[in-house]
């Protein structure tokens, strides 16, 4: 369900009883992981050309210059410059000297939330001439969750033969996930692939804050060797003329628009984060599969920092998806501890709170007004 249908007001009774996000437990295939790395829904018909450069902030232009000509560098020509075998392997003939291009092989797209960095890395995957099958685009997270579901090797030989692949969110939350990254990424820019990242934090800052970086400096520079750096400054265009995020509803307005809206949830919020414990983050796209809307009631601040990570991925799935959110209880900048706000998370919450804030002003319409 789109934020425009949301607005529109509410549907007629439907007679079925919403669903409860609790009661799903989805089990998604491995292959469902790699046929779903494109951009998400919300990112379908986003282009260069619908990227509208904030005329205050110039880095904003020079970053669409400087991604057009990315894109048409990738000119179709398979990884590596000659010709694919297949899924999992290459063509013949190709030399180390033609599948290792000297100096950076991706961008770096760095800035605050909502400046549209998404938008651009959504932009430079439809705009790089290669068919869908040989492109990739995923958060940092559902990319570390594919190397999960297929195991290392799997996953470079799968993606290897990729002119492009794009990552949303890059952050490195754990000194094994810096290693595993770190690795991988060189494996593929080995292999001739393309990077494009998005991320809040520098390349060579990546880590700062979660965990002792200097214990693995090595693989964070190595890291940072692979990218052009782009910075795009500006404000967050969510709340650029937009009114403030609207007030939490009462419970008997949030369940009585779960019962009048179509495929909507209806959850106990408390109950929805224990529940979250149960399922693997890589699922919860599945999770809500079909969801119009979620109706929570009871939200309350989360209770620890694991709870709120899990939050976070799930608020994420939903603002991929558009999905609007009608709550009860406290608003969602209340959602994390001003310690958890301060802490090396603090981005992750600070993207969350936006994008649950813009999901809450998409859910007004679904609430009657007398």
């Amino acid at each position: 369900m789109s934020s425009s249908t949301a607005a529109s007001g509410p549907s007629p009774v439907t007679g079925a009883a919403p669903v409860s996000l609790c009661a799903r437990e989805p089990q998604v295939p491995a292959d469902r992981l790699v046929a779903e790395m494109v951009p998400p829904p919300r990112f379908d018909a986003v282009r260069f050309a619908t990227y509208i450069p904030d005329p205050n902030q110039p880095s904003q232009t020079e970053a669409v210059r400087v991604l057009e000509d990315f894109a048409a560098g990738l000119d179709g020509a398979p990884a590596g410059g000659t010709a694919r075998r297949g899924l999992f392997g290459f063509g013949k003939g190709r030399s180390k000297t033609a599948r290792t291009p000297a100096g950076p092989r991706g961008v770096y797209l760095d800035g605050g939330y909502g400046v549209g960095k998404t938008h651009l890395l959504a932009s430079l995957w439809h705009a790089t001439p290669a068919e869908p099958a040989r492109k990739a685009f995923g958060t940092f997270v559902e990319l570390t969750n594919l190397v999960g579901a297929l195991g290392f090797q799997k996953t470079v030989e799968t993606l290897s033969g990729h002119r492009l692949l794009c990552i949303d969110e890059f952050e490195l939350d754990d000194p094994g996930d810096t290693v595993l990254v770190s690795t991988l990424l060189g494996r593929l820019v080995d292999a001739g692939v393309a990077l494009a990242a998005t991320s809040n934090t520098l390349p060579g800052k990546l880590g700062e804050g979660r965990f002792a970086a200097a214990d693995f400096l090595r693989e964070i520079q190595g890291l940072s060797a692979h990218f052009r750096a782009l910075r795009i400054d500006g404000e967050d265009y969510r709340h650029r003329g937009l009114p403030e995020a609207p007030a939490p509803f009462s419970d008997e307005q949030v369940k009585k628009a779960a019962h009048t809206t179509e495929n909507a949830s209806l959850d106990d919020f408390p109950e929805l984060l224990e529940h979250l414990a149960r399922v693997h983050p890589s699922r919860y796209g599945a999770l809500t599969d079909g969801i119009g809307a979620v109706c929570l009631t009871g939200v309350r601040p989360v209770p620890d920092q694991s709870t709120a990570l899990r939050l976070v991925v799930l608020a994420d799935r939903l603002y991929d998806r558009e999905v609007p959110v009608l709550a009860s209880g406290l608003p969602f900048d209340q959602l994390f501890s001003e310690e958890m706000l301060k802490g090396g998370y603090r981005k992750k919450y600070f993207r969350a709170i936006s994008r649950l804030t813009a999901l809450a002003r998409d859910a007004k319409g679904l609430v009657e007004t007398p």
